[in-house]
């Protein structure tokens, strides 16, 4: 079998972390157990990411990307401001159920709290998602589509707590659910409340 090549290689260890902190949880992760699961001794890892802290950056830069990427693409794809909320939110549940660690990796304080970068690149990721929210909301009152008295970065806010209630949600009940199709339903509430017309144009 080849050898792999240092970016693939590296790839697999971010990918096989990712899992890991799904199953054990990102606080528990040790890199020996990163190790055994790719198949690498534990200085092997060290050739690659020289500390656990550049590991948890290359995790989080995977994310970024990700969630960059998807954001992107949401956008693109949709013209309306509902449509574009909409795909926005579906986008962000999908990355949660494709990559179940996300949540414990974004709201874990012991992990963020020895990786300044990492605190900063999240915040700053989190930040950027309630801008685009934001953005959407404010054009949509613009168009006399939501209610006057909407504050935009207040209904930014609403939506994600929706998203990270959801998951917490989803998390604890063993994934019992469709996050996305849940996560539909309630959008869908959410946004009558603030006066959007339905997906077929009727008043909430």
């Amino acid at each position: 079998m080849p050898r792999k090549s240092a970016p693939s290689r590296k790839a697999e260890i971010v990918a096989v972390t990712l899992r890991l902190a799904d199953e054990l949880g990102p606080d528990r992760l040790t890199t020996q157990a990163i190790a055994d699961a790719v198949g690498l001794t534990q200085p092997a890892i060290f050739r690659h990411f020289p500390t656990k802290q550049a590991l948890w950056q290359a995790v989080g830069e995977a994310i970024d990307a990700r969630m960059t990427e998807s954001w992107t693409a949401a956008l693109a794809d949709n013209a309306a401001p509902r449509d574009r909320l909409v795909a926005l939110i579906l986008a962000q549940l999908g990355h949660i159920e494709r990559t179940p660690a996300i949540p414990a990796i974004l709201h874990s304080r012991e992990l963020q709290g020895e990786n300044a970068e990492l605190r900063q690149r999240f915040g700053a990721l989190m930040a950027r998602f309630l801008n685009l929210l934001a953005a959407e909301l404010a054009r949509a009152r613009a168009a006399g589509l939501v209610r006057r008295t909407l504050d935009p970065a207040d209904g930014a806010l609403l939506l994600v707590s929706l998203v990270q209630g959801l998951a917490i949600r989803w998390s604890l009940g063993a994934r019992g659910f469709a996050l996305a199709a849940e996560g539909r339903r309630l959008l869908d509430i959410q946004l009558a409340l603030m006066g959007f017309p339905d997906a077929h144009g009727r008043d909430g």
